[in-house]
């Protein structure tokens, strides 16, 4: 029994093994796409993640030249991205896009009253809408799963329980589309349960429960630099 659980695990490890040396290679003249709301905005800053993401592609492979481009706007649902997709991804024939979105879509619901979120149907339909656009222009596609609004680890934000509908809701789009996934809300949950001892609200990644301070810019690099493989 345990020579047969032995060669389960070995075979398993040859898998991801192998899955990982199929990831496609990053090549010269690549452009990447970060397509995404205001926290994706925000991350063009001097210490933001698609500053630090594009220099760390610059000092791993000058010679490729790859472009990171910020398509992030403020207040952004999966709706306004399938609006603007045209324009600000397709025409542009992206090597690669990342999808960052989710928080406006849950956060809209409450925000002022004025519910003017976005349905789960509306959610998972807009990305799968997205996605196959992309796809159709034979782009690769890395979906993120919305990060946090609030930083406490006890399940008490305001919005826990709808985020982590969203958050499933990419999960699951990811597998169906074949896609890979960036889980941004566990890397941030996993993240705040070590360095969130009094559980705080915010201040650990985040300026205002939302927006990235240095440390969440940080930490989205990091996650996404890996889900390249790099």
């Amino acid at each position: 029994m345990r020579m047969a659980w032995l060669c389960v695990v070995a075979l398993c490890f040859v898998f991801a093994v192998s899955l990982a040396a199929d990831a496609p290679a990053l090549k010269k003249d690549d452009k990447i796409i970060m397509l995404g709301d205001s926290i994706t905005q925000g991350g063009g800053g001097a210490a933001g993640f698609i500053t630090l993401i594009q220099k760390a592609l610059d000092d791993k492979h000058k010679d490729l030249g790859i472009k990171v481009i910020n398509k992030g706007i403020s207040g952004n649902k999966v709706t306004d991205l399938q609006k603007r997709l045209q324009k600000d991804v397709l025409d542009l024939k992206p090597n690669l896009v990342f999808i960052y979105i989710g928080i406006n879509d849950v956060w809209h619901w409450d925000l002022g009253g004025n519910h003017k979120g976005t349905t789960k149907e509306e959610f998972e339909g807009g990305l799968k809408e997205i996605i196959g656009k992309i796809k159709a222009i034979n782009g690769r596609v890395i979906l993120c799963t919305p990060s946090v609004i609030g930083e406490k680890t006890d399940g008490s934000n305001k919005q826990d329980k709808m985020l982590a509908e969203y958050a499933d809701i990419s999960r699951k789009v990811a597998k169906d589309e074949g896609l890979e996934l960036c889980d941004l809300n566990k890397a941030f949950m996993d993240y705040l349960k070590e360095n969130n001892k009094d559980n705080k609200e915010v201040g650990i990644l985040t300026r205002d429960r939302v927006h990235l301070n240095d440390a969440g810019n940080k930490l989205v690099a990091e996650t996404m630099l890996k889900a390249l493989g790099e």
